[in-house]
């Protein structure tokens, strides 16, 4: 299943994509795509509609991030060894664990804000991992068996934040509001046999900056959630970023390249479809 959240923010609907790529509403049978929703029996149940008998949804609305609201958005760094490389890092022995802040968060095709005085931002491709069990001290042969699905995310990032501003820690650099695209759907599992081989990419103003595939990650993501499980206690609806291909800004040769006001960002992943932002400078909000 592609499951969808739909409508004005902070006003969002459930619904799936169909087969033919039309949206459904699922606000009859469920009341968001949450950790509730997201449980194996639920999702067991949700498998088992007519879905045809769904309620079609008119027009092209505003898709949401994926997930309502999860607990925690974790994210792991450095976890692709082309990327280590170019940010000259070294291969890291363990999973570089982070936290991106839950306020990040907005839909797959919303405007990323750049902050106050930014002028490192940067962009990251990543397989977004959403887990559907409560998850602890899991077994790497087990660990699949606690995501409900995956998606897209954009981990944009402002270097000078994450690198001097931050010390040994990231979430300066990473947490600030809009850097945390989802979506524009959840692929169940069930669509998705290997997680391990799925293409990714991502241009920006129409340029292939990103290609890669997730199976160059250092750590899987079996191994990045039973990791994880070690050290806090995953609910359902949970998410995880596990790491970006190389091509980002801050690694470009001879000169590092920076996102600036009026830049688009288009990225996506294999069977889990394309995400696309527009940039703009930072404006006040209430």
């Amino acid at each position: 299943m592609k499951l969808v959240r739909f409508g004005p923010p902070g006003q969002e609907k459930p619904g799936l994509i169909d087969d033919d790529g039309n949206l459904r509403d699922l606000s009859r049978k469920v009341a968001d795509i949450n950790g509730s929703t997201l449980a194996p029996a639920a999702l067991k149940e949700l498998r088992q509609l007519d879905v045809r008998r769904l309620p079609l949804v008119k027009g092209r609305p505003r898709l949401g991030p994926c997930v309502a609201q999860p607990s925690k958005f974790l994210a792991i760094g450095l976890n692709f060894v082309d990327h280590a490389k170019e940010t000259g890092s070294p291969i890291p022995e363990h999973p570089i664990l982070f936290y991106k802040a839950p306020s990040s968060i907005i839909g797959a095709n919303d405007t990323v804000m750049l902050p106050q005085d930014s002028t490192h931002g940067d962009w990251e491709v990543e397989l977004g991992v959403v887990i559907g069990r409560t998850a602890r001290y899991v077994d790497v042969k087990d660990a699949l068996k606690y995501v409900a699905g995956y998606c897209v995310i954009n981990d944009v990032s402002e270097r000078e934040y994450q690198m001097k501003k931050s010390a040994t820690q990231w979430s300066k650099g990473k947490g600030c509001d809009t850097f945390g695209p989802i979506g524009p759907w959840l692929v169940t599992t069930d669509e998705i046999r290997d997680p391990q081989n799925l293409d990714m990419w991502l241009d920006v103003n129409g340029e292939r900056k990103q290609t890669g595939n997730t199976r160059t990650m250092i750590f899987s993501v079996a191994e990045v959630v039973a990791d994880t499980s070690r050290y806090m206690t995953l609910l359902p609806g949970d998410v995880i970023t596990t790491g970006t291909p190389p091509g980002v800004g801050m690694g470009m040769k001879p000169d590092p390249q920076f996102l600036e006001a009026g830049d688009v960002m288009t990225l996506g992943i294999e069977g889990l479809g394309e995400q696309k932002q527009k940039v703009i400078g930072w404006k006040k909000t209430r």
